[in-house]
């Protein structure tokens, strides 16, 4: 019978015993022992089962050998200890004659583990913090769907700790530069800079590891944090718990808001993407608390720190860097194409997610970054000044076949230029595709796509009269313009004039001059 019945039982007991029947009745009347009558007589609670001591003839002989691998594993990598299915192993293979099963091997080392302190589960203390106190900071890696193509993407994350709201923005790759700006981003996002912000030992941080919770940091993080004003702790090596609350952040965005994976045309648009997910959370409310994010996160703006009035210069600035011979320049371990003439001396700009070219303090030149190694990144109109005075080394340039496998150089442009050599020449007929290319650069090589296969369509073969449809309005344009042009000249309407009178005149009467 279970505790429950034995209740129920004892009741009925104690009522009987009081209205008059004796322990030996009742005994023979309920089918128990009086000493059962006797123990619901003291006491309306049954007493507590007593656990039977059993004995263990098979893992008895095995219990020394077991303890003896367990105390091997004190001094042993914590990757490195024996497991209970390996100890298991051990004693068949090496005790053949004191066979035990594999389930009492597993209950009697999940005690000894915890008994010499080599359980790998850990209590943790529940943490409170107060709005604005501190914010937690991490990467996490996630896959998307950007322009039809799966890519690996690192997301950053940064949870505030007292309203739970919580920040994230994709990048390419986790480097020193798209941290801070992901930092400048989630400070505009929250409305202000948190007191503290916790991290673990990423490389972009922190340089060295020393005792206890000193870190050589990095001189840039060192004057980003000066720029924005707040202090920065860090945790324990492999230590995850400590800061657990991004940590559970990281997981949550991932079931939710990764699951499907999520598609974009581009980057940028996956970015917005995320930025609205983060928004829309704010309408959660977290278990045991009465607000929800978005409430909280209001309150807390009041307890942050100001922004600062100016960003942290956070582009690297590489200087001299020589244009070579191809009018390359090489970045860290890349070459990018510029329009300036070899032997200049520049200087880069380097950014999470683009480079750009600058000389005497002008961008000459912008490229997405490509975190790859010996890569060469070429625009095609870096190369139209050298092209018109070459033109035949634009059929094989590298240049115009990266612009092919980007899809910025369709087959109409390849079928106009056909058409114009057959009508110029292989060399005129060329130049004249370059000045194309070049009006193209100028009022956008989306329209310039569409005025070629216009020009096609109409059977037209000449550059000017394809420069004429790029730049000729749309037909929303002209028809806009028309309407306007109508209501302007509205105030010189004038009625026509009635020539009845005058007609009188040329009637057949005797006299009038014919």
């Amino acid at each position: 019978m279970d505790r429950r019945q034995k209740v129920e039982l004892f009741e009925v007991i104690r009522r009987g015993y009081a209205s008059g029947e004796t322990i030996q009745g009742l005994s023979k009347k309920h089918g128990v022992h009086r000493r059962m009558v006797r123990q619901a007589l003291g006491s309306a609670t049954p007493p507590e089962r007593k656990a039977v001591v059993r004995e263990a003839p098979r893992l008895g002989p095995v219990k020394e050998h077991i303890d003896q691998m367990l105390a091997s594993d004190v001094k042993a990598p914590r990757k490195q200890r024996h497991t209970a299915h390996r100890i298991w192993m051990r004693l068949c293979r090496e005790h053949p004659d004191h066979l035990v099963g594999e389930a009492t091997v597993r209950r009697y080392v999940q005690v000894r583990k915890r008994e010499l302190g080599l359980s790998g589960r850990e209590v943790f203390v529940p943490q409170s913090y107060e709005l604005g106190q501190e914010a937690q900071v991490d990467w996490f890696e996630g896959m998307a769907k950007l322009g039809g193509e799966v890519v690996k993407l690192q997301f950053f994350a940064m949870r505030s700790m007292g309203s739970g709201d919580a920040f994230h923005r994709a990048y390419p790759h986790a480097t020193q530069q798209a941290l801070l700006e992901a930092h400048e981003h989630a400070f505009d996002y929250f409305g202000g800079v948190f007191k503290t912000l916790r991290y673990d030992n990423m490389k972009s941080v922190v340089k060295k590891i020393l005792r206890g919770y000193q870190r050589v940091e990095t001189d840039r993080i060192i004057a980003f944090r000066s720029h924005w004003g707040y202090l920065s702790e860090y945790c324990n090596p492999a230590s995850g718990n400590e800061k657990g609350g991004v940590e559970g952040e990281l997981g949550w965005f991932r079931r939710n808001l990764l699951v499907p994976v999520p598609e974009a045309g581009d980057l940028t648009a996956l970015n917005q993407q995320v930025l609205a997910d983060c928004v829309a959370n704010r309408g959660r409310t977290i278990i045991g608390r009465s607000m929800t994010i978005g409430a909280a996160s209001e309150l807390e703006r009041e307890h942050l720190l100001p922004l600062a009035a100016e960003g942290f210069p956070i582009h690297e600035l590489l200087y001299p860097l020589i244009v070579d011979g191809k009018g390359r320049v090489k970045v860290k371990t890349n070459w990018y194409s510029t329009s300036l003439w070899p032997g200049l001396r520049v200087m880069a700009s380097v950014g999470p997610l683009n480079v750009k070219i600058v000389h005497d303090n002008k961008v000459a030149a912008q490229h997405p970054r490509c975190y790859g190694r010996g890569h060469e990144i070429l625009d095609l109109e870096h190369y139209l000044d050298v092209l018109e005075r070459k033109p035949g080394a634009m059929k094989g340039s590298t240049p115009l076949q990266q612009w092919r496998q980007a899809g910025r150089w369709p087959a109409c442009m390849d079928a106009m230029w056909r058409e114009l050599e057959q009508r110029h020449g292989k060399s005129k007929g060329t130049r004249e595709m370059i000045a194309l290319v070049r009006a193209g650069s100028s009022d956008g090589l989306d329209k310039l796509i569409v005025a070629v296969k216009d020009a096609l369509r109409l059977g037209i073969s000449d550059a000017a009269a394809v420069m004429h449809l790029l730049r000729m309005p749309d037909p929303e344009q002209r028809r806009q313009c028309a309407v306007a042009l109508a209501e302007e000249l509205q105030q010189y309407e004038r009625p026509m004039p009635v020539m009845d009178n005058y007609d009188l005149l040329l009637t057949n009467t005797t006299g009038a001059i014919q």
